[in-house]
């Protein structure tokens, strides 16, 4: 299984727009960041973990050139607004199979009237199959995926697992009864949204104890502003198997 981080940044991206920040200022390719996604392949399968505003882009840049589904986080506008960039693959297989909950397809029926309710559809515009993910496992194609229920604030937010692979992002807490399935990970992605605390999101100090306690192989950070500093400085100061990610990183499982 193969994993490309579309994007890694909050959702402003890095450079944010107007600042002069010095993170933003930066030469460095890993300083710039596209809000947060990631594509998983494995066979002939392509799926993307939410779709922001950027993600025409992020589908161009990683030439990707078919998609068999769309799984949702929650429906904040740096993870669904994006949706409507879904048409090429529309055209090309048809409906496109979503995955979210059942608060984030309401959402989304609301926000892409035109594309979610029938009733309504805009010619020309992508239809969608909705799946209603609940906290019981299910199936896409021959992978089981485990949703993880975490709290961004006070709103429920999914991660998912698949395999000794898992994905949290826009994460504050965790409750006991999710981290247990999130033991004998290989790979650990996980928000880390800046070094001072964030009311709805984890800090770096955070992000790093969550980890240390879950103990995967690896983790990745994820998520993340200008705020938590320079790609090249910070990663010297996490622990050896911890690693910030950035866009166009791939990881093979």
């Amino acid at each position: 299984m193969k994993v490309t981080f579309l994007g890694t940044g909050t959702s402003q991206g890095i450079p944010v727009i107007n600042s002069n920040h010095p993170v933003c200022l930066s030469s460095d390719k890993r300083d710039k960041r596209l809000r947060v996604s990631i594509m998983i392949q494995w066979d002939d399968y392509t799926y993307i973990v939410d779709c922001g505003p950027d993600f025409r882009y992020q589908m161009l840049r990683a030439n990707v050139t078919k998609i068999d589904g769309i799984l949702f986080t929650h429906e904040h506008s740096d993870h669904v607004a994006g949706l409507d960039d879904i048409r090429p693959f529309y055209f090309q297989i048809g409906a496109v199979p979503v995955y979210a909950s059942q608060r984030v397809l309401d959402n989304l029926k609301m926000r892409f009237d035109y594309i979610l309710n029938d009733e309504n559809k805009y010619p020309g515009s992508p239809s969608v199959i909705q799946n209603i993910v609940t906290l019981e496992s299910f199936q896409l194609k021959n992978k089981q995926v485990i949703p993880i229920e975490v709290l961004h604030g006070e709103l429920p937010v999914l991660g998912f697992r698949i395999d000794n692979f898992a994905y949290l992002t826009d994460v504050k807490t965790i409750s006991n009864t999710e981290k247990s399935k999130l033991q004998g990970l290989d790979v650990l992605v996980i928000s880390a949204l800046r070094i001072e605390e964030h009311r709805s999101h984890l800090n770096l100090e955070e992000a790093l104890t969550i980890i240390e306690e879950l103990n995967p192989k690896q983790a990745y950070l994820t998520h993340i502003s200008h705020k938590l500093g320079f790609h090249a400085e910070v990663e010297k100061k996490l622990p050896k198997n911890v690693y910030l990610a950035f866009d166009e990183l791939s990881i093979q499982l």
